[in-house]
């Protein structure tokens, strides 16, 4: 799968909170976030493993009961099925890959 750039196809899933799928395969996924300061994703968990980068921002990561500040450059990775948060301190950019890949974010 190719996909060419693309500024349109951002879905709203929280106020502030926008995703656009970018690609995917039989394993795994990648999708792009753009979070506006003060936005938060509420916290929720999923039977995907999840990995990030941030490419823009500042925002703080719960995972569990630990808080992480996450700056430009920083990356993480969340097991499937642990309870995760985020709040945007200043506007976001955010890459994240989800294996299995998100059936959510496939539509």
């Amino acid at each position: 799968m190719f996909v060419k750039r693309s500024d349109g196809k951002y879905k709203t899933l929280a106020e502030g909170v926008n995703q656009k799928t970018l690609a995917y395969g039989e394993k795994t996924l990648m999708s792009e976030f753009l979070l506006e300061k003060g936005s938060v994703v509420p916290t929720h968990k999923h039977p995907n493993e999840q990995i990030g980068y941030l490419i823009k921002g500042k925002m703080i990561l719960k995972v569990e009961d630990k808080e992480y500040e996450v700056e430009e450059g920083d990356s993480w990775c969340i097991e499937e099925n642990v309870e995760h948060s985020a709040k945007a301190l200043e506007d976001s950019v955010a890459v994240e890959v989800f294996s299995p890949p998100r059936e959510d974010y496939m539509k």
